[in-house]
């Protein structure tokens, strides 16, 4: 029986970059999630419509499929009001945990022969977003005790592993771009300020705090990672740290975004990109009418990616302890793939371009 995985959270970030990267691995590919989303190669998948935080909209979307052998679950529920205060919220985490039994016990119903179940905590798992860590913060590394369902979710997929038969790898990948818009993806928000900015005579100014220096984690390399930790026995039951192999400052790469979208670079200004933009949403407006775009739903295009980008920028915050992960686990278990930071940015910004949710660069 060929392997066959079901990608869930198909049109977030990871989604994307997951079915596009077992596609080129040749797998047979399915993806759930609300809407279908539209890959960056063109390429057609098995979609299957479904509403995870609803458990018979699952177990309906699943129940007929008895021949999907892995899961990459990319899924998440967020906060649209307060994306950081969210993560600590016990009715979302409660969701989260919830969307994930539901895809899994509906697949266990429908008598799927599950392989093996990857899943996503990110560097929050090592209270990032709290604290400073370990540095660098290396998954042997005891719980940090704070509320979060990324444990919940990692304790679930083992006990049901085990009952059920199937193998399960946990990635912690450090802060995720890449070329799909929406979710926590801060590059269209930062597209979009560049472009006001531009619109206005306004210099593409970093619009962040103090400087700082961190890592990166390419949606794509993400899902890269997602084919291994299904093909490779060295993935299993285990958790991997995952970026780009680089680090980066914001200050530092910012020029190379400015020439990839037509920009001047000016003197640092402080400012919230939540409220900026939210401010200048008849700009933008101007901006898709004159280049004929695709993203006049603002919203939907930005997500929440301004408000992380406020975090991811240290707006209004005082110069923060740097927060490094070990990927020597992930390289020795022999996944050795790079991407250059700055060379990820300017490319996934010049995707945005070419599928005009961005206005192209001038000069």
């Amino acid at each position: 029986m060929k392997n066959k995985v079901l990608v869930v959270g198909a049109s977030g970030l990871i989604g994307v970059a997951a079915i596009e990267a077992f596609l080129n691995a040749g797998w047979d590919v399915a993806g759930t999630s609300r809407r279908k989303p539209e890959l960056p190669s063109g390429r057609s998948f098995e979609f299957l419509s479904a509403d995870l935080r609803d458990a018979t909209s699952v177990s309906k979307a699943l129940v007929h499929h008895h021949n999907l052998t892995h899961v990459a679950y990319a899924a998440i529920s967020e906060s649209a009001e307060d994306l950081v205060g969210g993560w600590s919220n016990a009715e979302q985490i409660k969701t989260n945990n919830a969307m994930l039994r539901n895809v899994v016990e509906s697949l266990v119903a429908a008598k799927a022969p599950l392989k093996h179940v990857s899943i996503l905590q990110g560097t929050k798992a090592y209270g990032v977003h709290l604290h400073p860590i370990a540095i660098p913060a290396r998954e042997s590394d005891p719980r940090d005790n704070h509320a979060n369902f990324f444990f919940d979710q990692e304790d679930y997929i083992r006990e049901a592993g085990a009952r059920h038969g199937f193998s399960y790898t946990v990635l912690r990948p450090q802060l995720v771009t890449g070329k799909t818009p929406g979710a926590l993806n801060v590059l269209p928000a930062i597209g979009v300020y560049a472009a006001i900015r531009r619109e206005k005579g306004e210099p593409f100014s970093f619009p962040g705090g103090p400087s700082f220096v961190w890592e990166m984690a390419d949606a794509d390399l993400v899902g890269e990672v997602m084919v291994w930790s299904a093909e490779s026995k060295a993935a299993v039951d285990e958790t991997f740290n995952v970026t780009n192999g680089d680090v980066f400052e914001w200050r530092s790469v910012w020029p190379a975004m400015a020439k990839t979208l037509g920009v001047a670079v000016g003197e640092d200004a402080p400012t919230s990109l939540t409220a900026y933009i939210q401010q200048n949403a008849d700009v933008w407006q101007t901006i898709v009418k004159k280049y004929g775009l695709k993203s006049a739903d603002l919203r939907s295009f930005v997500a929440q990616g301004d408000q992380h980008a406020d975090f991811a920028f240290a707006y209004g915050a005082p110069a923060g302890p740097v927060a490094f992960v070990s990927t020597i686990k992930l390289r020795k278990a022999g996944f050795n793939a790079a991407v250059d930071t700055r060379d990820a940015f300017q490319a996934a910004l010049q995707a945005m371009i070419d599928q005009k949710l961005l206005p192209p660069a001038q000069g």
